[in-house]
């Protein structure tokens, strides 16, 4: 990591009652990198989220913001953070301008940078033209948009999103996404988790993924095509015809090939492997005996990459290299 770290966290962990809700969770995140947090529900994302916020507090491990202690210092970090939870309750009988003034007063801006805080972050979420509508009267892509206007109006370095595309519609989604590349433009730091997992790809430098309270995958979108070149290439093959019989007939002689999809066009079907030669060696193969009409390397999903990560959890992350180490290979 080139960048300086704004964001070191060493050892989190947290429990409520008997279920250990965070265990070790370690990571560090550079100044004005945007990265995305992915796990399942339970996996831990709220609750790492809300220790960086300073809104619980962990049972163990460390969080720096800026190389501050949240826990001995949380009033000189607070200002630093910027938190936007996935459940969002405005008051609903002020306007949006309204709403606004009273947080930029919470957060004690000074009367002569009042006026100016508000319409910027305005401004920036395009909630200029709907300043004063009640809030009750805002579209769920607005009403996040103001959520987000809220946590920009102290300016702070770090913004914690937690799940800030949930719910919208696919316009509304990609406006979000389109403030958050103007964000890490302004040179903000941006933590973000979501369930949508192809948008959190293209917005983000790098991706942690949790499960089970801990971090399973940790690393720049480059370490998954690393461990794509470890698992192997996905390829995909179409084959001319409805009908599937003779492919699966001829797949139940050559093994590792699966049907993805059938079409009026003709029968999809994948294959992956680490070594070239036997790939090419199968598709000669198949190319001899099927109609063959179309073939490519395929780029593995977001989603698949994720599951592969879930399936092999087992193993521990290496944070440095984004990829994952058996125990026995971490300890050497």
């Amino acid at each position: 990591m080139t960048e300086p770290i704004l964001l070191e966290v060493s050892g989190l962990s947290k429990s409520f009652d008997q279920v250990k809700a965070v265990s070790g969770v370690s990571f560090q995140i550079g100044k004005g990198q945007v990265v995305g947090l992915i796990g399942a529900n339970g996996a831990g994302k709220t609750t790492t989220m809300r220790m960086l916020a300073t809104l619980e507090l962990a049972d163990s491990g460390s969080i720096l913001i800026n190389g501050i202690n949240t826990v001995d210092h949380p009033h000189e970090v607070r200002p630093l953070i910027g938190w936007m939870p996935d459940y969002f309750h405005p008051y609903k009988n002020t306007s949006v301008r309204e709403y606004l003034d009273f947080f930029a007063r919470a957060y004690d801006i000074p009367g002569s940078r009042l006026l100016s805080a508000v319409n910027e972050v305005l401004d920036f979420t395009e909630l200029g033209e709907l300043q004063t509508r009640l809030i009750n009267k805002l579209s769920k892509g607005q009403t996040q948009r103001l959520c987000l206007a809220r946590t920009l109006i102290s300016d702070p370095e770090l913004l914690i999103l937690d799940e800030p595309a949930a719910g919208l519609d696919p316009k509304a989604r990609m406006e979000f996404k389109n403030l958050v590349h103007l964000l890490k433009a302004r040179g903000k730091t941006l933590l973000i988790s979501s369930h949508i997992l192809s948008e959190l790809g293209e917005m983000c430098d790098s991706l942690i993924f949790m499960d089970g309270g801990s971090i399973v995958h940790d690393g720049d979108k480059s370490s998954l095509l690393h461990r794509q070149e470890e698992t192997g290439w996905p390829f995909e093959v179409k084959i001319a015809g409805e009908n599937t019989a003779p492919l699966e007939e001829w797949m139940a002689i050559h093994p590792g090939w699966k049907v993805r999809s059938v079409q009026e066009n003709g029968v999809t079907a994948t294959f992956s492997s680490c070594e070239p030669e036997l790939v090419a060696r199968e598709l000669r193969q198949l190319s001899a005996d099927l109609p063959v009409i179309e073939f490519h390397r395929s780029e593995r999903r977001l989603e698949e990459a994720f599951v592969d990560i879930l399936l092999n959890k087992d193993k521990k992350p290496d944070s440095a290299s984004g990829q994952t180490v058996s125990p026995s290979s971490s300890a050497s």
